[in-house]
């Protein structure tokens, strides 16, 4: 469409989508659209636009102006703007967003911050040489293709979510003009499987299993004061009903559901014994969120025992290592623990632990949303894995469309 670009034209503009030409400047443009915002632009090569302004911010006859100035700089000077900003704006990879603006923002803002930086650059070394504008969905779908080779999907979605959030910050901050991987869907995932969780001669064999270790530790020390004694050495503390973290760290994790993070972070200042109850701070919490759970009989023996000694302070950690530090890992620990449970229950991974829990609430009866509070889930989707162990509610529900 042509018309003379001015102020009678923007009282009487047509509905839209319609760039519109101006009739006495050539490469002048309003392109007005649906939305209600209405832009000029400059039309100074084929397929090459610059914006001018929008509507709102200038004038009809500031917009001729501008644009008059800019075509000729760039018409008869041969000047082309998109060389112009590069030149302005330095070539960025992502190695560089990372180091530079990335990693600052996520370390501080984001618990996991440090994790995620790592991931960034271990799953996506071929891509950190990579100017950020110079990466395009092949290059993703490419990486994906090949990182289900060697992971399950639901790792290569987290994987890639971690890209996806550093790519947003680079849109959000001007380092990228639209998002690369707005177009890459994740990978299906079977969200409805198999939940691993204990029976009661299993959970039985377990914290057997348990105690089994402390006694053995209990005896190793009694042995080896005996021996020091006998020479004149200094002798080790006694053990007391818990050799270390073991015992009550897997104990409140089968009657609480705290996942790992929390468990580690947990601190005596949040524990309350006579409510009884913990608290999980926002902070440490993955949803972010500060959420109160309430302690059985059997939890909160387990902390009360932990809390015999009258030295620890408010901000100890309640499951800590030798150092009184937070736990890192428990891994050694708990395959150890795993080859002592006679018949075994491997594989059982330390956050199944979490699984028994809510699992263990649906088949006696709690419902879901009550589960989804409890675990410290924002979506009750996330506890929708659990709804197949209550059929008895399932097949009340089906009983109802029998016709009496």
């Amino acid at each position: 469409m042509r018309a003379l670009i001015g102020v009678e034209l923007l009282r009487k503009l047509p509905p839209g989508p319609v760039d519109i030409r101006d009739m006495k400047l050539p490469g002048f443009v309003l392109r007005v659209r649906p939305s209600g915002t209405h832009s000029y632009f400059i039309n100074y090569g084929r397929g090459k636009w610059a914006l001018i302004g929008t509507t709102t911010t200038l004038n009809p006859v500031d917009a001729r102006e501008a644009a008059r100035t800019r075509l000729a700089r760039y018409i008869v000077n041969g000047i082309d703007p998109l060389e112009e900003k590069r030149a302005e704006h330095p070539r960025v990879t992502l190695e560089t967003f990372i180091a530079k603006h990335y990693e600052p923002w996520a370390t501080r803002h984001n618990r996991t911050g440090a994790e995620q930086i790592t991931r960034l650059r271990k799953c996506f070394a071929e891509l950190l040489t990579l100017s950020l504008d110079e990466i395009k969905p092949f290059h993703v779908q490419r990486w994906r293709t090949a990182r289900l080779k060697d992971v399950r999907p639901a790792t290569t979605n987290r994987d890639l979510n971690v890209l996806r959030g550093a790519l947003s910050r680079a849109v959000e901050w001007g380092l990228l003009q639209s998002h690369p991987l707005r177009t890459v869907k994740a990978v299906k995932t079977d969200r409805g499987g198999l939940v691993r969780y204990l029976s009661d001669a299993q959970e039985t064999r377990l914290l057997d299993a348990l105690h089994a270790r402390d006694d053995a530790r209990r005896a190793a020390r009694a042995r080896a004061n005996a021996w020091r004694l006998g020479r004149g050495y200094d002798t080790w503390p006694e053990y007391g009903t818990y050799t270390d973290h073991l015992t009550p760290l897997v104990t409140v994790a089968l009657h609480t559901g705290l996942r790992r993070g929390e468990l580690f972070q947990l601190r005596w200042r949040d524990v309350d014994l006579l409510t009884p109850r913990l608290t999980v701070r926002g902070e440490d919490a993955k949803s972010g969120q500060t959420r109160h759970v309430p302690l059985n009989i059997t939890a909160a023996a387990a902390l009360r025992t932990g809390r015999a000694q009258p030295e620890l302070e408010p901000e100890a950690i309640v499951f800590s290592g030798e150092n009184g530090e937070a736990l890192q890992d428990i891994k050694t620990s708990w395959h150890a623990l795993l080859r002592c449970v006679t018949p075994s229950i491997a594989p059982f991974r330390f956050h199944d632990c979490r699984h028994h829990f809510a699992s263990r609430l649906v088949m006696t009866g709690v419902d879901l949303n009550t589960v989804r509070v409890l675990l410290g889930h924002s979506d009750i989707k996330m506890v929708l894995r659990y709804a197949h162990l209550a059929p008895e509610h399932i097949a009340a529900a089906v009983a109802r469309l029998v016709r009496a």
